[in-house]
């Protein structure tokens, strides 16, 4: 059964940064952060923010202001991340492959002012700076990490908004989603019940980016972090056993190789109690493969950026094949019928809506409302529940999809095909592949002059997915490209994805580009 809310009644009343603080002045000296290089304890990390507030602060110049964090899976980005909140400032996730429009749309819509980046992202800023509407400070994670003075001002409302993180954009830019400090405090807090986590564990994040999620359920708990930036999950398992983890937090597209890796008969994990898998779903068989072979279980959850993120997770002590499992404490979960919005029982597909204390406090920059009347936000995917309250996910209302972590808008990679001169038409849809999840397949029509020569591995093909690939980031690549004579669509000119994604399965994959 679902957690009982009251669990959430001991969550402090404290900006997201007091967490930090709370940590620190319990575990002082236990590990928060390790790497490869380096141990950092929480006394340190809080010192380190301390400092680094007082930087991003000089630089923003004013309360309130919006300071973009590039992701890094570094110790530096939990530097700028807590600095920025702990200045009174609002820190906007960007997401480092990012760049051109996508960039400056991200820059603009959170109207930022002050950018922590790394060398190649600094320099993709300096690229579109022309085309910002204000001025934009960059600063180096090594100048905010090297602190400037001791951090003297006032704590921020935990009410107020603390945190810009994206969607990915379906029909259109990506959304902003204000969080609020309080949203994020809770939903540390129920990850970490939900996890196990406490003072005692120890994560291994092998994860290609630093997600606020992990970051913040582990200070909560007081819990030592792992940073482990290789992407070998062998690697990662040696790493696991080496630290003593006791969580294992990875992607699918990880583990499934993971799972087919000629090593895994010799690999153990000898301290480590579960793995979790996020971000997108992993399919059925990697996932028994390892915990069979561990021991252990390997369990999934649910979330969204809207929802600071976790709303689902399975119980380790209690996996559910195939499920996402049960709310986190304190949530509600209904589905309802999708023409008519009335809720449906147990066992019967339906849109997905979740209420709770992590919802977000709306969209930046616009005025549509988030949730309804009674607090309830519809997700857009479709599942059905069992009577235990546990979720499965079958179906999107959208027409997005996943390629290893990362939400992918057909959409903004159809904006890029069709500004080559050879496409006259075209249209994307997912590509089921084993270990990613998906890839991107696209369907093409052919301007005039080059008609008659649609072999998959023609010239034009060829010349069109280096165009797009070269402009977009890797899981927006073209992975699959097919010419048609026509793009399927609706009499109001909506294309029609689904006859296409009937078309995939028929197809053997003789277009592939992998």
């Amino acid at each position: 059964m679902p957690d009982d809310p009251t669990a959430l009644s001991h969550v402090p009343d404290v900006p997201l940064d007091g967490l930090l603080r709370r940590a620190a002045a319990a575990v002082p000296e236990r590990t928060a952060l390790h790497t490869p290089d380096q141990a950092i304890t929480y006394a340190e990390l809080d010192a380190l923010v301390d400092g680094g507030a007082a930087v991003i602060a000089r630089a923003a110049g004013r309360p309130g202001a919006a300071v973009g964090v590039v992701s890094s899976l570094t110790p530096s980005f939990a530097v700028a991340y807590y600095g920025t909140v702990r200045a009174g400032l609002v820190v906007a996730i960007i997401n480092p492959f990012l760049r051109g429009e996508a960039l400056t749309h991200v820059l603009t819509t959170a109207s930022v002012s002050v950018v922590v980046a790394p060398p190649e992202t600094a320099e993709r800023v300096e690229a579109i700076r022309a085309g910002l509407p204000g001025p934009v400070t960059v600063l180096s994670p090594q100048e905010v990490v090297r602190g400037g003075g001791a951090w003297a001002g006032a704590a921020p409302d935990p009410e107020a908004v603390a945190c810009i993180q994206f969607t990915s954009g379906t029909t259109g830019d990506p959304k902003a989603v204000r969080l609020t400090h309080r949203n994020l405090v809770v939903n540390a807090g129920q990850i970490a019940a939900v996890h196990g986590l406490d003072s005692t564990s120890v994560t291994l994040n092998h994860l290609p980016l630093f997600h606020p999620m992990h970051l913040n359920s582990a200070v909560w708990a007081g819990a030592t972090q792992v940073l482990a930036p290789d992407p070998d999950a062998a690697l990662a398992v040696e790493t696991a056993n080496r630290q003593a983890a006791t969580h294992f937090y990875s992607l699918p597209v990880r583990l499934a190789h993971l799972a087919a890796d000629s090593r895994l008969p010799d690999l153990r994990l000898r301290t480590v109690g579960a793995v979790f898998s996020g971000g997108s779903a992993l399919l059925p068989v990697p996932a028994r493969t390892l915990a069979d072979h561990f021991g252990i279980p390997v369990v999934q959850g649910y979330g969204l950026a809207e929802t600071s993120p976790l709303t689902h997770c399975q119980r380790p002590s209690r996996p559910v094949p195939g499920s996402v499992g049960a709310v986190v404490p304190g949530t509600e979960c209904r589905l309802v019928d999708i023409g008519t919005g009335a809720p449906v029982e147990a066992g019967r597909p339906g849109e997905v809506q979740v209420r709770g204390p992590q919802v977000m406090r709306g969209y930046l920059s616009s005025a549509a409302p988030a949730v309804d009347a009674d607090g309830w936000f519809s997700t857009g995917d479709i599942g059905h529940q069992d009577p235990a309250g546990n979720l499965f996910l079958t179906d999107r209302l959208k027409d997005v999809f996943k390629c290893e972590n990362w939400v992918v808008s057909p959409t903004e990679i159809e904006r890029t095909l069709i500004r080559h001169p050879a496409v006259r038409d075209c249209a994307v849809v997912d590509h089921p592949d084993p270990y990613r999840g998906a890839v991107a397949h696209a369907f093409v029509v052919l301007a005039s002059d080059t008609e008659g020569r649609t072999h998959p591995e023609s010239r034009e093909l060829a010349d069109i997915t280096a165009y797009v690939n070269q402009r977009l980031p890797y899981y927006q690549h073209l992975r699959y490209i097919d010419s048609v004579d026509a793009v399927p669509r609706s009499p109001n000119g909506k294309i029609l994805r689904r006859t296409l994604r009937e078309r995939v399965g028929a197809l053997a994959p003789l277009g592939g580009l992998q």
